[in-house]
């Protein structure tokens, strides 16, 4: 994906109470552009977010945050989901999930649903993204 065009950011408190917020905002931005894949994007923000408050450094602090870019580029949205990162853990899929389990399931489901998806680290700690395609 080249030069992707920038549709917002939100840095929000790093609280399970925030995940909601973020997958309203990026609602707001994705039926601004009426893209096919909003319902699977907002599965996603909400896993990832869920995952940076509760494994990053960013939900064991008070004032922790975590920020989620939403990007677009001829139908493919890009999404990046950043925090503070989390000093000996990696993002990972685990091994053994249960499709119908109630947790684990972050990261298979990105992998499942995303066109394509990874992570990095930053001087100031780690984002986690996806893409999802317009069908």
């Amino acid at each position: 994906m080249r030069t992707p065009e920038p549709l917002g950011r939100a840095d929000l408190p790093a609280e399970v109470e925030s995940v909601l917020l973020a997958r309203r905002y990026v609602r707001d931005l994705l039926d601004r552009i009426d893209h096919k894949q909003t319902d699977d994007a907002l599965l996603l923000v909400s896993e990832l977010f869920t995952n940076a408050v509760r494994h990053s450094d960013s939900g064991r602090h008070p004032d922790g945050r975590v920020s989620v870019a939403v990007a677009s580029h001829n139908g493919t949205l890009h999404i990046d989901v950043i925090d503070a990162g989390s000093t000996g853990q990696a993002p990972r899929i685990c091994p053994d999930v249960d499709p119908d389990s109630g947790g684990g399931r972050g990261l298979w489901l990105v992998q499942e649903l995303s066109t394509a998806w990874g992570w990095y680290e930053t001087p100031t700690g780690r984002v986690v993204w996806f893409q999802l395609a317009e069908t």
